[in-house]
């Protein structure tokens, strides 16, 4: 893993927050407003993730809001196992001078062939200037990327 692509884990005992670098778009939907965890997620301090800021229905509620799959979690007893979202149904939503955002648990096809499953929410680039495609990496911001 590259000085990109960062990966930390955060625990507070009953459940461990995962964050990898490399796939966060920035949309601060975890610290931000009146929707955000500032007391866990603040990134104006180190560490930025303080899981023992809330109890762990609260972290796991605020986790699956991150939009690229940069946070997961998993259960401490559970490590190794996939936390997946049981749903048959698929969203699509276009953001506004951001990603596609697809909801539920879908499988990608890289362009080796090898298939990814992805569970949750999928962030995926609309500018076409992500170093990571098909997946967003925040670049869209850099760039200036404008729907109109």
């Amino acid at each position: 893993m590259d000085s990109k692509n960062i990966k930390k884990e955060y625990s507070n005992g009953e459940i461990t927050i995962v964050w990898q670098s490399g796939l966060c778009i920035h949309s601060t939907k975890c610290w931000k407003g009146n929707a955000g965890l500032l007391e866990v997620f603040n990134p104006a301090e180190k560490p930025w993730i303080k899981p023992q800021g809330a109890g762990t229905e609260r972290i796991i509620a605020q986790v699956n809001q991150c939009p690229s799959g940069a946070l997961s979690f998993y259960v401490n007893s559970n490590k190794g196992q996939n936390e997946t979202v049981d749903s048959s149904e698929h969203i699509v939503e276009v953001t506004k001078n951001g990603p596609l955002l697809v909801y539920g648990n879908i499988q990608v096809k890289n362009k080796e062939g090898k298939i990814e499953q992805k569970n949750k929410v999928t962030a995926f680039c609309r500018c076409g200037n992500s170093g990571n495609k098909p997946y967003c990496d925040g670049t869209h911001k850099k760039i200036g990327f404008c729907d109109e």
